[in-house]
């Protein structure tokens, strides 16, 4: 079937590259990239002409320990979301459905693959709230947290725009952030493929197995 490239303001309608508060708010800026997909293909994926480099981000993980992204991540596999415990809906669900679909791998693969949850309201999601919320996903699961500006300078290298946490009408504090995962080759470290938050178990374990070689989905 022919591949069609697309701008990269049509981006924000192909991969739904949108700010988001575990719902739905336009963030209103153009994405970084442009992408290729199948016409009618009705893929998950949305494989990126121009991959994205790894961020650059030296932040604290669950333990309280210094962890580089790009270091500890090097040659392995690795899907990196940016989001946070407190959300009521897409966080927990775009997690959840990563976890059940790792444990389809073989064991081997699953060693190897990275997955880094990068939370967009460090006030609230310290080393210690993180683990605990990852826990009960999946313990092997990586938190990170840190300095804001650190981690909303990193988003926005990959095309994920992020706000500071605030108040809605109700009073709620509400991290307002895009809701793409983005897959990282073990082959080059760049950022190739994405997911929207309408990626099901099914579409992560049907490509986990490509993503863990580097393939294209």
């Amino acid at each position: 079937m022919r591949k069609k490239t697309f701008a990269a303001a049509t981006l924000l309608a192909a991969a739904a590259l949108t700010l988001s508060a575990c719902g739905s708010k336009d963030d209103g800026k153009t994405p970084v990239a442009a992408v290729s997909e199948e016409t009618g293909s009705g893929k998950a994926a949305t494989v990126l002409d121009q991959p994205f480099d790894k961020p650059d981000l030296i932040l604290t993980d669950t333990h309280g320990k210094r962890y580089d992204l790009r270091k500890e991540t090097k040659g392995h596999p690795t899907l990196i979301y940016f989001g946070y415990t407190h959300c009521p809906d897409v966080c927990p669900a775009t997690m959840s459905n990563i976890a059940v679909a790792k444990k389809a791998l073989p064991k081997a693969e699953q060693n190897e693959l990275r997955v880094v949850f990068v939370t967009t309201d460090p006030a609230r999601d310290t080393p210690a709230e993180l683990g605990k919320w990852l826990k009960g996903i999946d313990p092997r699961f990586i938190g990170l947290t840190g300095d804001f500006k650190a981690i909303q300078a990193g988003a926005r290298t990959v095309g994920i725009a992020v706000e500071p946490t605030t108040k809605d009408k109700n009073g709620k504090l509400v991290s307002m952030h895009g809701t793409q995962v983005i897959a990282f080759s073990p082959k080059t470290d760049a950022g190739y493929v994405l997911y929207g938050e309408d990626a099901t178990v099914d579409d992560y374990t049907k490509d986990l197995p490509k993503l863990v070689e580097g393939a294209k989905p």
